[in-house]
C-alpha cells in the first residue's frame, strides 16, 4: 500500500511540475504608468499588469496601450524571448513540454509619446513607432503588424525597416 501511495505522489508532483513549465509570464510596464492595456483586443486592466499564459513557442500577444494625452501604442511581443529550463528538463522525460521551452522576458517596458498639436500634422513616418528597449527583430515584428493593420503605408514601413537594419 505503502508503494502504490509514494508512486501515485511522485506522479501527482511529476504533473504539477510539467504544468507549472508550461506557464510563462511577463511584467508589462509603461511610462507613464496606468495606461489602459488591451491583450489581443480585450481590455484586461491598467499597466504595470502581470501577463501569464500557456502559449506554445512563438505564439504572439498583441497588445494596445492607450493613455489620455499619449499616443496609442500597438505592439506585440511572442513566446521566444528567453529559454526556460525547467520545460527543457521535463522535456527530456515527457517530450510534451518542449512545445513551452521558450518563456517571455520578464518585464516589457514601454514609453508612450505625448500627443501634441503639432503631431497631428506630422506624417506617421516621421512618429516614434515602436516602443523602446525593444531587439531589432521585435521592432521589425511590430513594423510589419503596424503595415498589416493598415496603420503606415509600405513605404514608410520600408523607410522604418531600412533606419532599424541600419542601426
Amino acid at each position: 500500500m505503502k508503494t502504490i501511495l509514494l508512486k501515485s505522489a511522485s506522479l501527482l508532483l511529476s504533473a504539477a511540475i510539467l504544468m507549472a513549465s508550461c506557464s510563462s509570464s511577463t511584467m508589462i510596464q509603461t511610462s507613464p504608468r496606468e495606461a489602459r492595456l488591451f491583450i489581443d483586443g480585450e481590455p484586461v486592466g491598467t499597466t504595470p499588469y502581470h501577463y501569464s499564459s500557456t502559449k506554445i513557442i512563438g505564439s504572439q500577444t498583441k497588445i494596445r496601450l492607450e493613455k489620455e494625452g499619449y499616443e496609442t501604442l500597438n505592439t506585440s511581443f511572442a513566446r521566444d524571448e528567453e529559454a526556460d529550463v525547467g520545460a527543457i528538463i521535463g522535456g527530456v522525460f515527457f517530450l510534451v513540454p518542449f512545445l513551452w521551452t521558450m518563456k517571455y522576458k520578464s518585464t516589457h517596458n514601454y514609453e508612450l509619446l505625448r500627443t501634441s498639436s503639432k503631431s497631428s500634422l506630422k506624417n506617421s513616418s516621421e512618429k516614434e513607432l515602436v516602443p523602446t528597449g525593444q531587439t531589432k527583430i521585435e521592432r521589425l515584428r511590430e513594423m510589419n503588424s503596424a503595415l498589416e493593420e493598415g496603420i503606415i503605408s509600405k513605404s514608410e514601413y520600408e523607410k522604418e525597416r531600412k533606419k532599424i537594419l541600419d542601426e
